[in-house]
C-alpha cells in the first residue's frame, strides 16, 4: 500500500493530469467542475469587495482599491508564468511600463481613444513578449532570468530616452481618463467598477485556463519537460503562450494605471518592481490559484503602511521573502489550504 500524499506538498504532473483528472483530499474530480468550483467562488468574492466604494472613507483610500486589482493583473499573470509555468521572469515590470506608454502616448501625442489605446496596450506588449520570448525561452534557469532583466532594462532606457513620446525622466503627462459612451472615468469612484470588473475577468479567465488542455500542458511543462513532450506537448509552445498572456497582462495593467493616474513615470517600472512583483508571487503563493489575491493586497497595502518610513518597504519585502523561502514556501495561499484541508480531514473522519 503507498503512503498517502502530503497536503502540502505540490504534486508533479502525471500523465492522469493531462487526460483531466485531478487528485483532491475529497476524490477525484474534472478540472470543469474544478473550474467551476473557482468562478463560484470568484463571484462570491468580487461580491464582497464591491462593497469597497461603500466603506472607503475617502478617495485616496478608494485608489487604494483600484491599485489592488491593478497590482491583482500583474501579479496573477506573473504567477501564471513563474508558479505555473516553472519559468523566471524578471521583465513583468517592464511590460507593464510599455502597456502604460503605448496607450497614454497614443492618447496624449496622437489623440487616440483610450479604449483603442488598450487594444494597443495588450497587442503591443503580447506582440514584446513573442519576440523576446522566442529566443530567451529557449534558455533556463538563471539564463532566463539574466535574458528577461536584460530585456526590463532596455525598456527602462527607453522610457527614458525617447522623449518625444514618453516624456522622458520628467515622464508623460496630461494622459486622458477612460471614456466609455461618453462617460469619463475621471474619478476614483467611477473608475473603480472598470478595475473591479477587469479583476473579475482575468480570475475567470484563469480558472478556464487552467482546467483547459493547455492549462494541464502548461502544468505538465512545469514538473518535467520530457515527459511532457513525450505526451504530445510542446513545451516552447506553452512557455511561449503563457509568457505573451503574463505580458498582455502587464500591458492591461499599464494601460489603467497610466489613465486612472493621468500621468506615467519611468521610475515606476523598473528592475525593482519586477522583483517586488516576484516576491508578492512568492509571498501569496506559487501556483496557487488564491496566491495573486493575497500577494495583491500585501503589495497595495504594506507601502502604505510604510510610507513614511521611505525605503523600509524594501526591508520588509525582502524579510518576507526569506521568511517564505525558509518557513513558508507554499505562501499564504499555501497555508490557508492546509488549513481547509485539515478542517476537512477532521469533518471526514466525524462523519466516519
Amino acid at each position: 500500500m503507498s503512503a498517502p500524499p502530503n497536503p502540502g506538498e505540490r504534486r508533479l504532473p502525471s500523465l492522469g493530469d493531462a487526460q483531466g483528472r485531478f487528485a483532491s483530499p475529497c476524490g477525484a474530480f474534472s478540472p470543469a467542475a474544478q473550474s467551476r468550483q473557482r468562478i463560484r467562488h470568484v463571484g462570491l468574492v468580487w461580491l464582497v469587495l464591491a462593497a469597497w466604494p461603500f466603506v472607503a472613507g475617502n478617495d485616496y483610500v478608494l485608489s487604494l482599491g483600484i491599485f489592488f486589482f491593478i497590482n491583482l493583473l500583474l501579479i496573477a499573470g506573473l504567477n501564471l508564468v513563474m508558479g505555473y509555468g516553472g519559468q523566471i521572469s524578471l521583465c513583468q515590470a517592464g511590460f507593464f511600463g510599455l502597456g502604460a506608454y503605448v496607450s497614454g502616448s497614443l492618447a496624449v501625442k496622437y489623440g487616440v481613444s483610450p479604449l483603442l489605446g488598450i487594444v494597443a496596450a495588450l497587442a503591443g506588449t503580447a506582440l514584446a513578449a513573442l519576440v523576446i520570448g522566442l529566443p530567451a525561452l529557449r534558455l533556463r534557469g538563471n539564463y532566463l532570468a539574466m535574458a528577461t532583466l536584460g530585456f526590463n532594462a532596455i525598456l527602462s532606457v527607453l522610457f527614458n530616452e525617447l522623449i518625444p513620446l514618453t516624456g522622458g525622466p520628467n515622464g508623460l503627462a496630461g494622459i486622458p481618463p477612460i471614456t466609455v459612451a461618453g462617460y469619463a472615468l475621471d474619478t476614483a469612484g467611477r473608475f473603480f467598477w472598470l478595475a473591479w470588473l477587469a479583476g473579475a475577468v482575468l480570475m475567470v479567465l484563469l480558472a478556464m485556463l487552467l482546467a483547459s488542455r493547455a492549462g494541464r500542458a502548461l502544468r505538465a511543462v512545469s514538473g518535467s519537460e520530457v515527459a511532457a513532450a513525450s505526451m504530445g506537448v510542446s513545451p516552447f509552445r506553452s512557455k511561449l503562450a503563457a509568457f505573451m498572456f503574463s505580458a498582455a497582462c502587464a500591458g492591461l495593467a499599464g494601460a489603467l494605471y497610466a489613465h486612472f493616474n493621468q500621468y506615467a513615470s519611468p521610475e515606476t517600472f523598473n528592475f525593482s518592481a519586477s522583483v517586488l512583483l516576484v516576491v508578492m508571487v512568492a509571498l501569496g503563493g506559487w501556483g496557487h490559484y488564491w496566491g495573486p489575491l493575497f500577494g495583491a493586497a500585501v503589495f497595495t497595502a504594506v507601502p502604505e503602511l510604510l510610507r513614511q518610513f521611505q525605503d523600509a518597504e524594501f526591508l520588509v519585502f525582502g524579510v518576507s521573502m526569506l521568511v517564505v523561502l525558509l518557513f513558508l514556501p507554499a505562501g499564504i495561499a499555501g497555508i490557508a489550504q492546509r488549513l481547509r484541508e485539515r478542517g476537512a480531514g477532521r469533518a471526514a473522519r466525524r462523519a466516519v
